[in-house]
């Protein structure tokens, strides 16, 4: 499989699955093969407008339909989202990792802070201020 072919197919998957209607479309398809009619049901919309996003996922690869008789249910493709799915997860993967090294440097800054301020504070002498606004050591 070459890399245009697959970017091709990641971009066709991604941009119908940029639309919350046809997200909504295969959440319900996801449960069972639909007719058009059931999937359009939830939606304040036409039947051609219904026609359009099921047009796009179908490009898409995302869902694909068969003849029964008279009625043409849907089914979810499940191969496309998993290729989706593959290529988040190295991204995933990717700020895991880098979540993991900041985590571990505030670690490691809190533990030489907690030793700064551990060493300051046993080092340091008490200063005050006489009245005429010279300094005072005393012993701590």
């Amino acid at each position: 499989m070459s890399y245009t072919s697959q970017s091709k197919r990641l971009d066709a998957t991604f941009a119908a699955l940029a639309d919350p209607t046809r997200r909504a479309i295969l959440a319900k398809l996801a449960t069972g093969d639909t007719t058009v009619n059931d999937l359009a049901r939830p939606f304040k919309m036409s039947q051609p407008a219904i026609s359009k996003h099921l047009k796009v996922l179908e490009r898409a690869g995302l869902i694909t339909h068969i003849q029964i008789a008279q009625s043409r249910p849907r089914h979810i493709v499940a191969a496309p989202l998993k290729e989706a799915t593959d290529w988040l997860e190295n991204y995933r993967r990717f700020w895991e990792e880098q979540f993991d090294r900041l985590d571990e440097l505030l670690e490691e800054l809190k533990l030489e802070s907690k030793t700064e301020t551990t060493e300051t504070k046993g080092s340091t002498k008490s200063k005050r201020r006489t009245k005429n606004g010279k300094q005072n050591r005393s012993k701590s």
